[in-house]
């Protein structure tokens, strides 16, 4: 069983040319946020640079499930939501590619009256976004994807919500760059940022330094690390999300459907895409402790979702800690491949199999492993943070990211060069760590 497919994205990355020495704005970080604000400031004539450690989506932008859905969002992302879906039906013809696009709708299981409750507070709660969302009965499930068993008491179905397939978007995505002849650098790591008068002034990287008044961080996981550099505690930490894909089967549902027991899509080539958001494993590190009070109303609710493991990298972090104490060098090294967890795996197999008995004999082909940088609130990190002056988040998306990051890429290009993005952020914003604003803890599914 193999990793992510990212080997479309890889043939895409280079750009040739030597490091630029100033730039109008650079992004930090290749993933889907990061390409997709770069592209977006390359349409209004910016030059923009991009930087990124590894290989363009090498991250957890190719390793996502590729739901995309407005569903089960909180009201704070909401608005973003709404207008990413209507950005992604476009996204194949903007790009010129093969994204595997699917708008036929998301539904998520109710095994119990607890779980329908909840279904029904989110549509209370966001009954004003007029999200196209609606509740259905066990007997309407049925006709929606005949042949599906399971013991369902009903279910919340989102008709214009959709998935697409995260390493062919991020090749496209990739070769757009490209097309608009943005300067592109991977294997270059961002070390740190430069500051003159108390705002931004240069990025410092592996093979020299760029000077740019806009630094956009969409570093994802790594992220916390550059925000340390400049005295800025963001409250960030990782988990370790599992998925496979299985050999293909017979066509069953274009839908993309959310159970109690796990996650799962069917590719327009009949393979399935299976996971658990129930079932993340939580590496511990020295964040852990910087930010344990942050993180823990959340865990509470939601420990039975989390495995915790105490290893490599908690000792990768206290050797780096060691080293830059020395004086040394920081390592800005892409970590590891991330480790696949072959129980969940098997539950996810397994709960696919419970919906249609019929794929009882199909095998899994492919099993990876993405790192999902998450905040306390499970919301994103959006927009200037005041000081230093220059310094714009991307980050903390806590597993949305693939699906928000067309629309975010427009509201940043449109903060950075407008002043002002077309939907309001305010309350993604850097500041409510500090002020104290953050949404309390929900569950994560």
């Amino acid at each position: 069983m193999g990793s992510a497919d990212t080997s479309d994205v890889r043939q895409q990355t280079w750009i040739e040319g030597r490091l630029p020495r100033e730039a109008d704005v650079v992004v930090i970080g290749g993933g889907i946020v990061g390409c997709a604000t770069a592209y977006e400031l390359a349409k209004r004539k910016v030059r923009v640079v991009l930087v990124e450690r590894g290989e363009l989506g090498a991250d957890q932008s190719s390793r996502a499930w590729g739901f995309v859905r407005r569903q089960r969002r909180d009201p704070a992302e909401l608005p973003l939501m709404m207008a990413a879906n209507k950005l992604w039906p476009r996204l194949s013809e903007e790009l010129d590619a093969d994204i595997e696009w699917v708008q036929s709708g998301i539904l998520a299981l109710a095994n119990d009256v607890d779980r329908l409750e909840f279904y029904h507070r989110w549509l209370e709660l966001t009954r004003d976004f007029d999200t196209g969302t609606r509740l259905l009965t066990r007997k309407e499930i049925s006709e929606l994807i005949p042949g599906m068993e399971g013991p369902w008491i009903g279910g919340l179905y989102t008709p214009g919500d959709g998935h697409a397939e995260p390493p062919k978007v991020m090749a496209a995505y990739a070769r757009a760059l490209q097309a608009k002849q943005v300067t592109v650098l991977t294997g270059c790591a961002a070390e740190g940022i430069e500051l003159t008068g108390g705002r931004v002034s240069a990025v410092l990287t592996a093979h020299g330094s760029i000077r740019a008044p806009v630094v956009v961080c969409a570093a994802g996981a790594g992220s916390g690390r550059l925000a340390r550099s400049l005295g800025l505690r963001l409250p960030q930490l990782v988990v370790r999300a599992t998925v496979a894909e299985t050999a293909p089967a017979p066509p069953v549902t274009r839908l993309a459907v959310w159970t109690p027991g796990g996650a799962f899509r069917q590719r327009p080539g009949g393979s399935f895409y299976i996971a658990r958001a129930e079932d993340g494993d939580y590496d511990v590190t020295l964040d852990s402790f910087r930010y344990l009070r942050d993180f823990l109303p959340n865990y509470v609710r939601n420990r039975r979702a989390f495995r915790i493991h105490i290893g490599r990298p908690l000792l990768r972090d206290l050797l780096a800690e060691l080293r830059s104490r020395s004086g040394a060098r920081a390592c800005c090294e892409r970590p590891g491949e991330p480790v696949p967890n072959l129980q969940v795996v098997a539950r996810s197999r397994e709960n696919l199999v419970r919906h249609f008995p019929f794929l009882a004999g199909i095998e899994v082909k492919r099993v990876w492993a993405g790192l999902i940088d998450s905040t306390p609130d499970a919301l994103p990190v959006l927009g200037e943070v005041g000081w230093p002056t220059g310094f714009v988040f991307a980050t903390g998306f806590s597993g949305h990211g693939f699906a928000m990051g067309p629309i975010v890429g427009q509201l940043l290009a449109e903060l950075i060069v407008d002043g002002k993005p077309s939907i309001d952020i305010g309350a993604l914003s850097y500041a409510r760590f500090q002020t104290g604003g953050a949404r309390k803890a929900a569950h994560i599914a």
